[in-house]
């Protein structure tokens, strides 16, 4: 154990006790390097945030262009700052009406927090419909619409108000009623192993809250910029949210998050009272750089094209008795395998072999697989090659 790996464990605080400690010493491009002196293939994309691989060198030279420039300068809202203005601008020119004002924040969860407040502003209602399995994130609000009650008893009481159905099943529908502010529901469920919506559900279900007058918030965190093939996984669904709300790949590995709405529904946050949601670094230049190279590099090349492709290639290669399905679209996939102790051994393994996999936050033995969008079809036959011995030695084990 190095000295980096025995001060990471003694001074930082963890999230589990089973963090590997991995000493990183570069990441370029679709590979970590340790300092162990091994190069090993990113699958996981710090989960789905690098949406251009590591240490692309426009983002690099965008934030050091910009650092060069300014930093912070005054809390959010106050200047025209000419990187988070061009970000959202560039936002509203390439989605859909209704969906026209950016709001920047710093992360997807604050984010969440901050779409759940414009919802209640601006129906004046209180109820919140959410989903069971869903994840939002692991601030109060956040945590108060998961829908895993096990992961929230050890910090309740959490927002009241809050009531959920059941991930595509239509008559859960008619629960949604005048009295229901908004519907918060992942695009594509994360957590719960990349469950996809069936057929028209999401058309269905934006079609209730209009006639009950609720509004509809979709959670693109994770398969937001990209990852589906589209800039936004909903735009495969014929359906358009009244609240949107991002994170992760938006600004390929430097923090940030939004949500976006009307002009009309994002103003009523700034009065009664003013000051509605108010970040101190949100809308910071030096991610919103980040952001619109993201951006650019999505709409003027043939990245989000690939992603199809790709995924067919990660289909035909994982073919494995011990693989029960493959859930995801795009390039954020969910290979099932036969119990979480079976995942997280094949992952150990894969990293013993310079490949880096995940598993599912609420569902282990599913295991992640989300690249960078960059990742080539060679590198993704060298990982499935991998994957698949991996799970030949731990299934002999």
């Amino acid at each position: 154990m190095g000295q980096l790996q025995n001060e990471f464990f003694e001074y930082q605080a963890k999230t589990t006790f089973y963090a590997s400690g991995f000493e990183v010493e570069k990441a370029i491009g679709n590979y970590i390097y340790g300092k162990d002196g091994k190069a090993y293939l990113d699958f996981v994309a710090g989960v789905s945030a690098n949406t251009l691989g590591h240490s692309h060198p426009k983002i690099v030279q965008a934030i050091k262009e910009q650092a060069e420039k300014y930093l912070h300068v005054m809390v959010y809202g106050e200047y025209a700052l000419e990187k988070p203005v061009q970000i959202c601008k560039i936002l509203a020119e390439n989605l859909p009406s209704p969906l026209h004002r950016t709001y920047l924040v710093n992360s997807g969860t604050e984010a969440i927090e901050a779409s759940l407040k414009l919802a209640k502003r601006y129906t004046g209602r209180q109820e919140i419909i959410s989903f069971i399995d869903a994840y939002h994130g692991n601030t109060q609000g956040s945590l108060s619409v998961a829908g895993r009650e096990t992961n929230k008893i050890p910090f309740q009481p959490l927002l009241p108000g809050i009531s959920f159905i059941n991930f595509n099943k239509e008559e859960d529908l008619k629960k949604i009623t005048e009295k229901t502010a908004c519907v918060i529901v992942e695009t594509i469920q994360g957590a719960a192993g990349f469950i996809t919506p069936e057929k028209d559900y999401l058309f269905k279900l934006k079609k209730r809250c209009e006639q009950v007058g609720a509004l509809l918030i979709l959670d693109e965190i994770q398969p937001g910029f990209g990852r589906t093939g589209k800039l936004f996984a909903f735009q495969w669904y014929n359906v358009v949210p009244d609240i949107l709300v991002m994170g992760k790949g938006m600004a390929g590995g430097v923090p940030i998050g939004a949500f976006m709405a009307s002009a009309e529904m994002m103003d009523s946050l700034a009065d009664h009272p003013k000051l509605g949601h108010v970040t101190t670094f949100g809308g910071n230049p030096l991610p919103a750089a980040a952001a619109c190279v993201v951006m650019e590099e999505l709409l003027t090349t043939d990245l989000m094209e690939q992603v199809h492709e790709k995924e067919k290639l990660f289909r035909e290669k994982l073919q494995h008795p011990e693989i029960i399905s493959i859930n995801g679209r795009g390039l954020m996939l969910a290979v099932q395998l036969k119990s979480p102790e079976f995942t997280l051994a094949v992952a150990k393994k894969c990293m013993e072999k310079g490949l880096i996999v995940f598993w599912q936050f609420y569902k282990n033995e599913y295991m992640r697989i989300s690249p960078p969008l960059t990742i080539t079809k060679e590198e993704i036959i060298k990982g499935c090659s991998i994957i698949l011995d991996s799970i030949e030695e731990v299934a002999k084990q």
